[in-house]
């Protein structure tokens, strides 16, 4: 049966290729007029996103409560924030020496920027990065109700926590019927997502196709190099640091597994564009081809698909120091120190889900970097958003293998000091 499910999910990431392929073909042929399309690719994101919010309180609520029935929980935490933040820093460290080492905005004409001109008044105080207490006080809901219906994960996570981790506090009996009751409920939505992921291939051919004629060639040509370089910091971070972590922390599974495992998720993630809406496909490819205990895949997945964006962390260095070259800027030690800070706030404080990547303007702002030139990368956001992804959600997998390896050891260790506790007969 397990074997037969994992065909069917093998299949549906083919399908899901060939869906990928044909919309951007046909997005070609049509030109704007594939613009026709979106309805269809915007009623399958729709679906998704009808599932994800419910999906991840349940999912966290109940993996903070089994994590939480040991002494374990709290360094499962510092090790999966732990995780998140070295590798975002790794990643904006990357992108900055790939961008300062190769140079892809010099030589631009600043011409082009006439082409691509839209709106960015008052776009530095709209996407203004908040301070520190703003930023650890914008995570707790003032009412939990309100958070879960305007979606804002970062507080549905905070809330699910206190839930989950409260809940092992209660007798066992209570605490085992929250447990099962959450547990369920995760499950339940769980087998909703699957049945919308097999109309999933015709949502992707939608949303490529859309994606496809509205950019075209015109405007890629313009920043090719930085797409080229792009793909290559990123096959760094993810064959690289990502890969490398597996290959050295991980005990559910091999560095060639690992990616075999992903590929599909991969593919979903590229041709959505959302972290969010591929955490279900990757809860699930962690728990039956990874080898990741469920306790585990509900705390580390759904807490990296909001906060663990590698890709994005990445992408901000580079538009902020490819825009600095094409106005001839030599940015300073202060102004490098700007941008990885902020790079790597926006980075945790970006959802989860595609659009605009408006933060990059804050990005600018901090470092002195003129925005008029922001334009043209808004016009091809959506490629480089579905590279991205792709790359968040292979590293949010990545940690779950990590952190369930010392889940175990921890456990291990437990019951060998309980044994040692007791007296000899």
């Amino acid at each position: 049966m397990s074997e037969k499910k994992h065909n069917s999910l093998d299949r549906l990431g083919i399908w899901i290729i060939g869906a990928t392929v044909l919309g951007a073909a046909a997005g070609l042929v049509l030109g704007k007029d594939a613009h026709m399309l979106a309805p269809l690719g915007n009623l399958f994101m729709q679906l998704i996103k009808m599932v994800v919010v419910p999906l991840v309180l349940f999912s966290l609520i109940g993996g903070a409560a089994s994590l939480g029935k040991s002494s374990s929980a709290g360094k499962i935490g510092l090790l999966t924030f732990g995780y998140y933040g070295i590798t975002t820093a790794v990643a904006v460290a990357l992108g900055l020496a790939a961008s300062e080492i190769f140079q892809p905005g010099r030589g631009i004409e600043m011409t082009t920027l006439s082409e691509a001109a839209i709106h960015v008044d008052h776009m530095e105080e709209s996407t203004k990065i908040p301070g520190f207490w703003e930023t650890v006080t914008g995570f707790v809901p003032t009412n939990p109700f309100q958070a879960l219906v305007d979606g804002n994960i970062l507080q549905i996570i905070v809330f699910a926590l206190f839930m989950g981790f409260a809940a092992t506090y209660l007798e066992d009996h209570k605490k085992n019927y929250v447990l099962n009751f959450f547990n369920y409920l995760t499950e339940l939505f769980i087998k909703v997502m699957t049945g919308i992921m097999y109309v999933a291939p015709i949502g992707v051919f939608c949303l490529m196709a859309d994606a496809t004629g509205t950019f075209g060639y015109e405007v890629l040509t313009k920043i090719l190099y930085l797409i080229l370089l792009y793909v290559l910091v990123l096959a760094i971070v993810t064959y690289g640091m990502i890969g490398g972590s597996v290959a050295m922390f991980s005990r559910c599974t091999t560095y060639k597994q690992f990616f075999q495992s992903m590929w599909k998720v991969q593919v979903f993630a590229f041709s959505t564009a959302s972290s969010i809406a591929t955490l279900p496909l990757n809860m699930n490819t962690a728990t039956t081809e990874l080898g990741v205990s469920k306790e585990t895949t509900s705390f580390a997945l759904p807490l990296g698909a909001t906060i663990n964006m590698n890709g994005n962390a990445a992408y901000y260095a580079m538009a902020a120091t490819f825009i600095a070259q094409m106005y001839g800027m030599e940015l300073s030690l202060p102004q490098y120190i700007a941008i990885i800070i902020t790079s790597t706030l926006g980075a945790v404080g970006q959802a989860g889900v595609p659009g605009p990547t408006l933060l990059v303007v804050a990005v600018l702002v901090s470092a002195g970097i003129p925005i008029d030139a922001l334009p043209i990368l808004f016009g091809v956001d959506r490629i480089f958003d579905m590279l991205r992804t792709a790359v968040n959600i292979t590293g949010d997998a990545a940690c779950a293998t990590i952190v369930d390896r010392f889940r175990e050891i921890q456990a291990v260790d437990e019951q060998a000091a309980l044994t040692d506790s007791l007296p000899e007969t």
